[in-house]
Order: C-alpha cells, then structure tokens, then sequence
C-alpha cells in the first residue's frame, strides 16, 4: 500500500486503512470463492459482448499481435502487491494469472489486439523471497508463450535507489528473466531500468520502465536510450511520477476537472526536469503508487502535450484483484481509448459473483474510462516527420476518356487575386478553359491563388474563393460559350471530381447552397416537371447544403423529368475533402474520400441534361442568373466521360 507522501496523510490514517483494506479483501476473498467454488473454471462472463475477449478461465490461447494494425492496446497492470504478502502466508495468484491469460488470448487480429503489458510496480506487499517466488510464478504464463511485457521496481519490492544493488525482485523481474523477450532492448548497468520496442501500426514504440527511484546514472542511461532512437514514441512507466489531487472518497465528476485531477509528486518533479521535459519524444507516461486514478496533461519544452496518468486499484475489492487497464489506441482516429476492467471477475459467471466483484468487474469513472484525442502524425512531427507526397504531373492524370482537368499550381503567387477575364487552361487540351467573372461591386481579391491543397491532391495549389449571397458578391469561373463539354450528355457515365474545403467563417445563410461546380440551364427551360424538381435550379449541381455543410449532388438525367440526388455527410471546416461523383451508365454515386456515402439512390439515371449552355466553377445560378458564389477553397477538377474505380480517383494516382 502507498501512501501520498505529496499531501498531509498520517501514518497511522495510513496503517489504519491498510488493515481495513487488507481484511476486506480477504473477507472479500472466501465470498468470491464460497460463491464462484474453489475454481470458477468454464464459467460464463458477465457480457455477452466479453466472450470472446474474456473465454473461460484457465484457457490462455496465443500470443500472436497483429504488428501492422492502425488498432493496438497497451495493457496495465497497476500494484499487485495485496495478492503477494508471502510473510503473511497470504498469496493468491489467480487474479493475476487470469489477467495474463486474458492478455495473451487478446493480442490477435479478431480481439483487442494487445502488443505489450507494463506493470507498474509493487508487486508484492513485504519484497519477500518468497512473495517473488510466486509472483515468477505468474509471469511464468507471459513467458511460456512468448508474450511482451515490462516490469518496475515499487517501494514494496524495493528500498533505497537503483544503486541499491541484488534484490529478489531483480532476481526474479531483472534483464536475466525479460532479456528473453523481443521486445527487450536493455538495460542499464543497475538492472533496475529497462528499455522495450514492440511493434505496432507498422511502427515502433519504445517503452522506458524506470525504477522507483532512479539516480543520475539512470536517467543519463534513460536519455541515451531515446537518443539512440530519434524516431521512436517514447511511453514512460514508473511507479511514481503524478499523484491525484483530489480525496478517495470523492469521485472526481463530483468535485474537480476529471481531465485534469494529478500533479507532479516531488519525485515526479525530478522525472520531469531530469527526463521528461526535454524529450519530446515522450508523449505518455502512466504510473501506479498513488490512490485513486487521475490524469492531467502537461506542455514540454517543444510545446507539445504530454499526457500523464495515474492508475490504482489496490485499495479496491480483493486488492484490484489483478485488475487492468487497456489503452487502445487508434491511429485511424486519432484517439487512445482507455478502459479499466477485471478479467478475473469477468471470468465468473454473473451469478456467483458477491456484490463487491459484481461492482468492480468494470470501473467505469471518467477516471478510469474515458478518452484522448492526438493527432499522432502531429504530435510526432517533431521526430517522425510527415511524408509529403509530392505533386504529380498533370500528364498522369490524363486517363482515357478525361473531358477537362484544371487545376491550380504554377500560375499566380499565393494570395494574389484573379482578375476578371482571367484564363485557366483545361490541361487536356479540348478547349474547356475556364475564365474568371467577377459580381459588380465585389472586392479585388474575392478570388485569389493559394498553395492549401488536399494532402492527396496532384496539384499543390487551389483556389480561394470569398463569395456569398445577400449580397451577392464573389468572383467564379466559367467554360466559354462553345466549349465542347457544354453540349456533352453522358449517356454512358461520367466520373466528376474535385478537392474542397470550407474556412471557418463559413455561414449557412450567407454560404448554403453554393454550388462548387454546376451547369448552367434551368430545370424549368429543360422541359423538367414531378417530385422534387425546382425549376428554377440548374440542371447539374455539386453544392454545399446550408445544413450541416453536407455536400448535394443534385442532377437532372436524361431518362427522367425529376431530380436524383446524392447526399452525403457534414464536412468539417478547415478539412480538404475529396468529392468523386460517379455514374456508370444506370447509377450515380457520391464518394467522400474514396468512400461511398449513404444516401446513394438506387434509382436509373442515365447522362446529364444539356441545353448548351456553360459549366461554372464556384458558381451557382437560379432562374438563369447568379445568385450565390462559393465560399471556400476548391483544387484539382477532373471531369471523365466514363466510371472510373476508386483506385483511378485522382487521390490514387
């Protein structure tokens, strides 16, 4: 049991609440047992959802992680000690082996893919030999099958600094036992601090487990560790680095910020100034010692957060019984999500769990499960940096069947306007040039040049348009009056695409249903009559709704008098998004970043209505003449007189 050494706490408050805990768990203890039998072996979980995760208990599986996954999980284990008092003949190693066997049966593909597993320290209560012979014992599971793990030292297994010399717990949890792992990558001279790198998301990630207290020799080894891997995440175990600031008997959603509940522990400080700070490499650190859970999130020298965490369950039921806590990281969202759960207690069959397990079979508390959004590319820029893709040639974007493609790069210094009568060359050479026509009244650089692009876009430039309604002002873009794609009709398909991004000033009233690229003709002059129609719309309309921004693309076919329209989602500002539309001769499809959306109508639309008349970039009419002009920036435009697959997209090439 640890005790706040940062904040007033007696020791015999301290004493007093280990005998209490220590008599609840074992009361706890003959419950469980008298309950669930003297082994819970093939009962069922507590959710059907955990079956798979949890299987039955005294089944272990395989150790076999998926190391190219953009899904992994990093497992905790927090202090252990209550389960190991061998000089109190008080040892009890289930809890903690069901956990590793659970680890171990969730590192694949189909589960929750765990990689690695930190403990936190304090695995014993005394550091008794023989606590640490069975606590080998346990760690044995891990190692029969291969699994990753790492191990600290926790004052309860340990005294004095890592200069202290051999220990049981080095001989039993030293670099001679974990060197055997792949993941191993060290130690220091000490044997008390280690290095770890397991692969994930086709990357690796070094873990530094550090001692309990750790001398200047250990950090300068610790710094030389993350200097001889300059492009490694760095994630930081110890057993003491923050403590919570708030009381055990009141939860943090009751009193206080949830997010932001720890602080530095004296010796936290000194892992901070010796370590951490000027390493920015290191973006997590998670520790145990100190009760209850709490997280806070501090800016390292780099200016970059640093996100630290405390988790602790052992003055929970049967000591936290070998409870975990599972980091599961998501680089395709950008998030970590973090849950706390007991695999021992999800082990027993609901009904011969006792109140107490019942309670702690999953904690729940914004403390203990909850979520942190990092943009992993930009935290880690600073040592990993992003790959650029570099442009294309606007010749390798020319496929088969390619009508106009323009686009935006080598022909105006960012931030210049484009004055009226302005000409952008259709690349394809059919004579779709686009020419620049500005509102009366609007100002010189309602349209101007600009280097923002779509990552995946071939041209590195864009366009920037600052146009609106009421009034109406704005500068667009329209193909002459005998360009060839004016009369073109589709009837065998098309595939039109373009790259957009709405700024923050964006505004429903003044923006809604500004057209990013539409045909000029109203679905009135069309002869255009029945469900849905307007006729004073234009005949072909990608657009931005007032709604939500979600993008419309709203189209007259040739073999019906009505509209069809795709919908799809709402588009964030300050985000490039890819627009594909794709029609294959019978459907038409709207694509948001190569992704098909969901309101995609399974009606025969065949071709495009034409009455001749221009296409407009940025432009949008109703009843024949302008009445809004696009607010935002739009890149490369492909337009294609056949369906092209996904992996022809201009984000493809």
């Amino acid at each position: 049991m640890c005790i706040h050494s940062d904040r007033p706490s007696p020791d015999t408050a301290g004493r007093n609440r280990r005998g209490f805990l220590r008599n609840a768990a074992l009361a706890g203890a003959g419950a469980a047992v008298a309950g669930a039998g003297v082994s819970p072996l093939g009962v069922t979980p507590a959710f059907a959802a955990d079956t798979a995760r949890t299987g039955r208990t005294g089944r272990t599986g395989t150790w076999r992680p998926d190391s190219t996954s953009l899904q992994f999980t990093l497992a905790v284990m927090p202090d252990t000690q209550f389960l190991y008092w061998g000089s109190q003949d008080s040892v009890n190693r289930t809890p903690q082996e069901e956990s590793f066997r659970y680890i171990i049966r969730n590192s694949g593909r189909d589960t929750d893919n765990i990689v690695f597993m930190a403990h936190l320290g304090d695995l014993t209560q005394d550091a008794d030999p023989s606590s640490f012979q069975q606590v080998g014992k346990a760690f044995a599971l891990l190692d029969a099958h291969g699994a990753a793990y790492s191990v600290v030292a926790g004052n309860h297994d340990v005294s004095g600094d890592d200069s202290r010399g051999d220990t049981p717990y080095l001989r039993t949890l030293g670099p001679k036992r974990v060197k055997r792992s792949k993941t191993f990558a060290g130690s220091d001279a000490t044997g008390y601090n280690t290095a770890h790198i397991f692969q994930a998301a086709g990357r690796s990630w070094l873990v530094l487990a550090l001692d309990w207290r750790t001398t200047d020799q250990g950090f300068a080894w610790a710094n030389g560790v993350i200097k001889a891997h300059p492009t490694m995440p760095v994630i930081l175990t110890a057993h003491d680095i923050v403590y919570s600031d708030y009381d055990d008997n009141v939860f943090p959603y009751e009193s206080g910020d949830p997010e932001n509940n720890a602080a530095l522990s004296a010796y936290g400080q000194t892992v901070w100034d010796e370590l951490i700070k000027n390493n920015d490499q290191i973006f997590l650190t998670i520790n145990g010692h100190y009760w209850p859970s709490g997280r806070t999130t501090k800016k390292n020298a780099a200016g970059n957060d640093v996100h630290m965490h405390i988790t602790n369950y052992q003055n929970r039921y049967f000591g936290g019984g070998g409870m975990i806590r599972l980091y599961h990281f998501d680089l395709a969202r950008n998030t970590i999500d973090v849950e706390t759960i007991n695999p021992w207690i999800l082990a027993q069959a609901p009904e011969s769990r006792n109140q107490l397990a019942a309670e702690h079979a999953r904690i729940t508390g914004p403390v203990d499960d909850f979520s942190i959004a990092i943009d992993f590319d930009k935290r880690f820029s600073g040592f990993i940096p992003v790959p650029v893709r570099p442009a294309r040639p606007a010749a390798e974007e020319l496929v088969k069947g390619t009508l106009a493609y323009w686009r935006f790069d080598g022909q105006g210094a960012p931030g210049t306007p484009l004055s009226a009568g302005q000409t952008i060359r259709d690349l394809t050479g059919k004579g779709n040039d686009l020419t620049a026509v500005t509102v009366p009244g609007t100002a010189a650089d309602a349209l101007t040049w600009s280097a923002d692009h779509h990552p995946d876009q071939p041209g590195h430039a864009s366009l920037k348009f600052a146009g609106g309604r009421n009034p109406l002002h704005g500068t667009y873009l329209t193909t002459g009056p005998k360009a060839p794609l004016n009369t073109e009709t589709f009837r065998s398909g098309y595939t039109i695409e373009t790259f957009v991004m709405m700024p923050l000033d964006w505004d429903a009233g003044s923006n809604g249903w500004a057209a990013i690229l539409s045909r000029r003709g109203s679905a009135g002059a069309a002869g255009k009559h029945g469900r849905n129609t307007n006729p004073d719309e234009p005949v072909v309309q990608l657009a931005i709704s007032n709604n939500g921004r979600e993008p419309q693309f709203n189209h007259y076919p040739l073999n019906a008098t009505y509209p069809t329209t795709n919908w799809g989602h709402g588009l964030v500002e300050l985000t490039w998004w890819h627009l594909a539309v794709v029609n294959d001769g019978r459907y038409t499809k709207l694509y948001l970043e190569g992704a098909p959306v969901v309101d995609n109508p399974k009606r025969v639309s065949v071709g495009l209505t034409s009455l001749g008349l221009p296409w407009l970039l940025g432009g949008h009419e109703s009843a024949g003449a302008i009445d809004i002009v696009f607010h935002g920036n739009v890149g490369d435009t492909r337009i294609v007189n056949r369906p092209l697959p996904v992996g022809e997209f201009l984000t493809a090439g």
